[in-house]
């Protein structure tokens, strides 16, 4: 099976354009595509996931990835699926977080001469005269046509700034622009960026001429990808001091069972043989087929060892065992202590498992905290002598452990 089939087969293509260019680019590995990502933060979380484990699987098939940094396009703000405008971030916050997103990346694709290319379109946007982008750029779009796109739509009642409103012209902008200096001839993106694309061919094609070769291809990042990045405390990270590979294991050894086989399609290397295998399983089989899930991008994002350590704690805390040596830690300092005591709520806040003493207090009130092997109580109080040795192992729910430990 070729990739431009697999991918298919995967569940990964939602929409093309030009299906058959697309087909021979990519299955004799000519294509040189982008994706892009917003520094909106210092690390990816799994909402990227899809898109990195996309341009991997292409560049194995022999195509040019490019990890495009929106440095300009996040000076103004991608309106997508926000339902109020985006904060801005300086120049060196942008910086910064372009710089924590090529280390993680790393870990997918493989950059250097003649293979992956990380650009920043800040070096092209930054420099565009305005009256010039208006005249050569602006031109090319209508604006009736900018109002239907989806992303603007669901802006419209509560108020889209001109500001964001020019967001599908810069994106439109950083294709047209890689075209002709890098060679780029494909675009791949989530499903509500499928407007912003589209503007990006046409950009080419009004600006080139018809027989100018970009193709456009959109994946079901959002719907799918963006979705999986998000839990109920926020985005479960890809940097290791966001998110450890303890808690990043048991997030996808918690996916449901309606997903877990998807999941296991889409996102993991596994030959789809073994992937078709596994399509009829069901009860205690999906525990086994979670288990595979999480240990193989754990092994994607963390390496090997971490990922053995991860599902060796797993496996030991649920077995009922309780062992904790690769448990999520947190090391408590003196100043934390008052009169040489700590509350279970403020000791909860400290370890990250709530944001406040309130959001403890409701979850110890809820009966949703264990210490050790009993209930939580909201009066509960520690010394430091409860901390020797392997520390106070808290659960949070059923499904998140955290360990505290004295420094």
């Amino acid at each position: 099976m070729q990739i431009y089939e697999e991918l298919k087969a995967r569940g990964l293509i939602a929409q093309v354009t030009d299906e058959e260019e697309i087909r021979e680019l990519v299955n004799n590995g000519k294509a040189t595509f982008y994706i892009g990502f917003d520094p909106t933060a210092d690390s990816l979380h799994v909402g990227h996931f899809m898109a990195l484990c996309l341009m991997k699987r292409l560049q194995m098939a022999g195509n040019r990835p490019i990890a495009l940094i929106g440095g300009g396009t996040g000076m103004v703000g991608d309106p997508s699926g926000r339902t109020d405008m985006r904060q801005m971030m300086t120049v060196e916050t942008i910086q910064h977080n372009c710089e924590c997103f090529k280390k993680q990346m790393e870990r997918f694709i493989e950059f250097g001469e003649g293979k992956a290319m990380m650009l920043n379109n800040a070096d092209w946007l930054l420099k565009l005269n305005y009256v010039e982008l208006l005249r050569e750029v602006g031109a090319c779009f209508s604006v009736n046509n900018m109002l239907r796109a989806e992303c603007y739509k669901q802006r419209m009642e509560k108020g889209l700034s001109f500001l964001e409103f020019n967001y599908m012209i810069m994106q439109s902008y950083d294709f047209y622009h890689m075209f002709q200096t890098v060679g780029c001839n494909m675009q791949f993106g989530g499903d509500d960026q499928w407007s912003n694309m589209l503007g990006g061919t046409e950009l080419i094609r009004r600006k080139l001429g018809k027989d100018a070769y970009a193709m456009t291809i959109t994946l079901l990042l959002n719907s799918e990808g963006k979705k999986m990045g998000k839990t109920a405390s926020g985005a479960v990270w890809l940097d290791p001091n966001k998110t450890s590979p303890f808690d990043f294991y048991q997030y996808w050894r918690n996916v449901g069972d309606a997903d877990v086989l998807k999941c296991i399609r889409m996102l993991t290397f596994l030959p789809l043989e073994e992937v078709d295998a596994m399509d009829h399983w069901e009860g205690s089989q999906l525990n086994k087929a979670k288990e595979i899930l999480a240990y193989e991008l754990t092994k994607l994002v963390h390496g090997e060892a971490e990922a053995e350590k991860a599902q060796e704690a797993a496996r030991s805390l649920f077995g009922g065992s309780g062992d904790s040596e690769h448990m999520p830690t947190t090391v408590l300092c003196d100043a934390q202590f008052t009169d040489g005591k700590i509350g279970v709520l403020s000791l909860m806040v400290a370890c990250g498992l709530c944001a406040s003493n309130g959001e403890a207090r409701r979850l110890v009130q809820q009966g949703g905290v264990t210490v050790g092997d009993r209930k939580a109580q909201v009066s509960d109080e520690f010394d430091k002598d409860d901390f020797a040795g392997e520390g106070i192992v808290l659960r949070k729910g059923k499904k998140v452990y955290h360990r505290a430990t004295l420094g």
